[in-house]
């Protein structure tokens, strides 16, 4: 497995490319977003948080129906679709002046932000060979910190401007990335949509799939990382050692770094379900041992010790999070049946939008109430799902043996693979079909 910067050229560069754009426009849209609708527009700091809590929600649940169109219609043409209503909804943001509205564009953000990661994953299932696919995931990763890195700093040139019409070129410049991004994935060659089995198994098979659901649920509680560095260790820093503010930003800085540089070579080792599981159980321990040294930054230290202590949690937490990122993505497209990517893609993705939804109402009660005792109930949590994740995916493996054994055996022979049932080819263009009719209606971040 390649280490080198950018993916091969083709449609993995492709990918990528689109991955750039969308991120940069994120970057500036996170860093952004919540100051001006407060401090511009006049909305309460609780009215923002009730709308973003119940707009993930909605999000959470999104990415199925949407992966599932995916499936149906073709990852290419609803990825397009939905990369461009995401950038339509974030230049709605140019002209909301009320609540009410907020709350509709942010719904409608978050449904098209989870359907977008559904049908792109399912993209990736389509055009990249099995034994490529984590690699390119790698790679999008390291390409999606580079681009939220660039978009922070085109947001805190807008924070540092201040005015209402550097915040709405802000989110111009969002909307403007996410065209792009639609664009570029335009140039990829289209996938024919999967084909449904013959056998009578519901549309939205995934819902009934109680190992995945299991293998989900374990992922998401160690997503719960991710509002530790934007969220929570900054408000740790500020009530311990207010004169070590600069440190929650230089953290988070040094997370991106680390993934932009190595999360292709953390990836390497992982190219089954075997070697995946170990990845997840060794971040399990790791993200404890983060969870441990942060606790320690809790004892009554000095200033240089706990700017320590907290550089080495960060550290461990990183590298955790590389080690649980590869894994994870290993065991969702291997778990997943062929010709149904989108559907199962878009359920395993909904633990991003429920750890972003839950996590920061549960890591500032459990953290900042609780101090250090809290930091290791935190890391227990993290260590028995980490070594949860074995068992559970032995038991997905149990419920579908003839799939993920050919998918063994074609990892074991080295033969590339995309799967049987999903083929590359154009995309019809005909009206969708009658029974397809009610995926259709019900169709982040």
């Amino acid at each position: 497995m390649s280490t080198r910067l950018l993916p091969p050229p083709g449609a993995q560069r492709t990918i990528a490319a689109a991955q750039l754009a969308s991120a940069i426009g994120d970057g500036a849209y996170y860093t952004c977003s919540a100051l001006y609708f407060t401090h511009v527009i006049g909305m309460s700091a609780t009215r923002l948080g009730v709308a973003l809590a119940v707009a993930w929600a909605i999000g959470s649940v999104a990415g199925v129906p949407l992966g599932h169109l995916a499936d149906r219609r073709g990852p290419r043409g609803t990825a397009v679709l939905l990369a461009l209503a995401t950038g339509a909804v974030v230049a709605s943001f140019l002209v909301v002046r009320s609540f009410p509205g907020f709350l509709i564009a942010v719904c409608l953000y978050a449904t098209a932000q989870s359907g977008l990661s559904a049908a792109r994953q399912a993209l990736v299932g389509g055009l990249v060979a099995r034994e490529e696919r984590t690699a390119l995931l790698a790679h999008l990763q390291s390409t999606l910190n580079a681009g939220l890195a660039l978009g922070a700093a085109l947001g805190g040139i807008v924070l540092s401007a201040g005015s209402r019409t550097a915040f709405l070129a802000a989110f111009a410049a969002t909307a403007i990335g996410f065209l792009v991004s639609g664009l570029v994935l335009l140039r990829l060659p289209a996938v024919a949509p999967a084909q449904a089995r013959p056998d009578a198994e519901p549309r939205l098979a995934v819902l009934s799939d109680r190992p995945y659901a299991v293998v989900t649920l374990v992922n998401t509680v160690l997503l719960l990382r991710m509002p530790l560095l934007s969220l929570v260790i900054p408000l740790w820093i500020a009530a311990r050692a207010e004169h070590l503010g600069w440190l929650g930003p230089a953290l988070f800085v040094l997370n991106t770094a680390v993934v932009m540089g190595f999360q292709v070579r953390a990836a390497r080792g992982v190219t089954g379900l075997r070697s995946a599981s170990r990845a997840v159980r060794d971040a399990g321990v790791l993200l404890l041992a983060s969870c441990v040294v942060f606790a320690l930054s809790a004892g009554d230290v000095p200033v240089w010790a706990m700017a320590a202590l907290l550089v080495v949690a960060a550290t461990l937490q990183v590298i955790g999070e590389m080690k649980q990122s590869a894994g994870s993505w290993q065991i969702s497209f291997d778990l997943a049946p062929a010709h149904q990517t989108g559907q199962y893609q878009g359920f395993f993705g909904s633990g991003v939008a429920v750890a972003r939804t839950l996590g920061p109402l549960l890591l500032t009660t459990l953290l900042l109430d609780w101090g250090a005792p809290g930091w290791l109930l935190l890391g227990g949590l993290f260590l028995a799902a980490g070594f949860a994740m074995g068992p559970a995916v032995r038991w997905a493996e149990r419920r579908r043996p003839a799939e993920v054994a050919e998918v063994a055996e074609a990892a074991a022979a080295g033969e590339p693979s995309t799967g049987p049932e999903r083929s590359v080819g154009p995309e019809p263009s005909a009206a969708p079909e009658p029974s397809a009719a009610p995926e259709l209606a019900e169709a982040r971040s």
